[in-house]
């Protein structure tokens, strides 16, 4: 599919200038771009690139002088990168699944399927789910008994929704998502070690070994709309009260939510993050690449964490906190540049010791 330089710049709210007549079929990196594609060339570096390739149209920064790069024409954005979210979603032909419900697909006759939706190859849906209109359904997947997925959902191949998982409109699962498996949660007759170890800071006291027992997840998901769940990312289901994640929130692969939390609205979760059974989160929170967050913790709207920070305690709103554990960031940076000036105050140290030393030595 291909779109007018003028169509793609009204459909962005864009201005655009020049031979607004070419026809766009897709985007590319400035020294790969072709004369039939959109050079990103969002910032001045990147602008600096085009010379290497053959693009007769870019999408530019306000203000940036377009004819001084060699272009026919340009579309001009006040923030590119946000443009790019659009122009990404005209460029995108989207998984070619097939339409309606594929022979193979096992539908249980208690299921309601709503108008439009297609359900790929060798696809289970169980007893009294509810699928939405125009629902799409990729190969492989598995909807339990009882699940409601949402009108416009998109389930790529071999997603999971256990029994009792209600979605709303407009979800995204990526391949490998698990949605609503048992809270990993197990209890010893008598106190165990590790308890122990928690309360005294590490003494375990006499504690015999014992075997674990399981504790059911009798509660289950609770998802809004417009929810992104990456590629094996896994949300357990509640103990007695459900897990749930807030309207907008985007969850990246490798993370890992524990049973009972409950995410905010509009909040990002990156990469291999995991939060521990019963976290609960405001609004518009970032969570970093392998940001880990204890157990039982309240996180405040719009807190940020950086990569790699592990939360050990409740978190007040708007703080940015990074590090193991996790302080402000400005005093853990502050305590990182320590840190690297030990060894030498160290050795300063040492020549001072050495220095009085021999003045001991002498008197």
């Amino acid at each position: 599919m291909s779109y007018s330089l003028k169509d793609i710049a009204v459909a962005l709210g864009c201005e655009a200038a020049g031979a607004i007549d070419i026809l766009i079929e897709g985007v590319r990196e400035p020294a790969e771009a072709g004369p039939a594609h959109l050079a990103l060339a969002m910032k001045p570096q990147f602008a600096e690139t085009l010379p290497k390739g053959r693009a007769r149209a870019a999408l530019l920064w306000a203000g940036a002088d377009w004819q001084a790069m060699g272009l026919e024409a340009a579309i001009f954005a006040q923030r590119p990168r946000f443009a790019l979210s659009g122009l990404s979603q005209m460029m995108d032909p989207g998984p070619e699944f097939a339409e309606g419900v594929h022979p193979t697909a096992v539908i249980d006759p208690s299921a309601e399927i709503g108008i439009g939706a297609s359900i790929g190859a060798f696809t289970v849906i169980g007893p009294r789910a509810v699928i939405g209109a125009d629902a799409m359904i990729g190969p492989h997947c598995f909807v339990g008994a009882g699940v409601h997925l949402g009108e416009g959902a998109l389930l790529h191949p071999q997603v999971t929704l256990a029994h009792g998982v209600r979605i709303g409109a407009r979800f995204i699962g990526h391949s490998g998502a698990r949605v609503g498996a048992d809270g990993f949660s197990f209890v010893t007759p008598e106190k165990s070690g590790a308890e122990r170890a928690r309360e005294t800071m590490g003494d375990q006291g006499e504690t015999a070994a014992q075997p674990w027992s399981r504790i059911h997840s009798l509660g289950a998901v609770r998802i809004g709309d417009d929810v992104e769940i990456g590629a094996n990312a896994c949300i357990d289901r509640g103990t007695v009260r459900d897990t749930m994640i807030g309207s907008g929130t985007k969850i990246d692969n490798l993370v890992q939510v524990g049973h009972n939390c409950i995410i905010g609205r509009d909040c990002l979760l990156c990469g291999q993050s995991a939060l521990a059974g019963s976290v609960k989160t405001g609004n518009n929170c970032v969570f970093g690449g392998q940001t880990g967050i204890a157990d039982n913790l309240l996180i405040g709207d719009n807190v940020i964490t950086g990569g790699g920070s592990k939360v050990l305690s409740n978190v007040p709103s708007g703080r940015v906190m990074l590090g193991y554990p996790a302080t402000k960031m400005d005093i853990q940076t502050e305590s990182y540049k320590a840190i690297r000036r030990l060894p030498r105050l160290l050795r300063e140290v040492a020549a001072l010791k050495k220095a009085v030393s021999k003045q001991g030595e002498s008197d």
